[in-house]
């Protein structure tokens, strides 16, 4: 379950898809740490739920600073 805040919001998203029974566990973005690698970050409303984005996409921006400072090593692999 520690997975990235970019991975949560694919899971935010993945449950929203009709038919899709079986959502992954999507805990708010403090109980994994102070920082995410996403923004807006994920929390719960009042009654437990997930105010799910409405923008394009994802709803939510990558916070590229914060993925390449916690980065220890990177490959890049060209054609």
């Amino acid at each position: 379950m520690l997975e990235s805040g970019i991975g949560r919001a694919h899971n935010i998203a993945a449950s929203t898809l009709p038919g899709y029974v079986l959502p992954g566990d999507v805990p708010p973005a403090n109980v994994i740490g102070p920082k995410t690698s996403s923004s807006p970050r994920c929390t719960f409303t009042p009654q437990g739920t997930i105010r799910v984005p409405q923008s394009p996409g994802l709803g939510y921006h990558v916070r590229h600073e914060l993925i390449e400072r916690w980065t220890v090593e990177k490959e890049i692999f060209r054609a």
